[in-house]
C-alpha cells in the first residue's frame, strides 16, 4: 500500500505501463509464432515482415532488449530459409 501521493501515482503509472507492455509483447509473440509454426515456407515468408516489425517496435519501446530483438529476428529469418 503506497504511503504518499507520489507513490500512489507511480503505482498507477507502473500498472498502466505493464498492461501496455503486455499488449506489445503478446502481439510480438503471436506474430513470431505464425512464422515459426507455419505449415509451409510460403506462409512463413508471408508472415515474416509483420513479425520483424513487431519485434522492432518492442525493442524501440524498451519492452525487450535490443540484443534480444536481434536474436529473435535471427530466429524468424532462419525459419523463412
Amino acid at each position: 500500500m503506497p504511503n504518499s501521493k507520489q507513490s500512489s501515482k507511480r503505482l498507477l503509472q507502473a500498472e498502466k505501463a505493464r498492461l501496455q507492455n503486455k499488449i506489445v509483447r503478446t502481439g510480438m509473440r503471436s506474430a513470431m509464432k505464425k512464422v515459426l509454426q507455419a505449415d509451409d515456407k510460403e506462409a512463413a515468408v508471408e508472415a515474416a515482415p509483420l513479425a520483424m516489425k513487431k519485434i522492432d517496435k518492442a525493442a524501440k519501446r524498451n519492452v525487450i532488449h535490443a540484443n534480444a530483438a536481434a536474436r529473435l529476428k535471427s530466429q524468424v529469418s532462419k525459419a523463412t530459409l
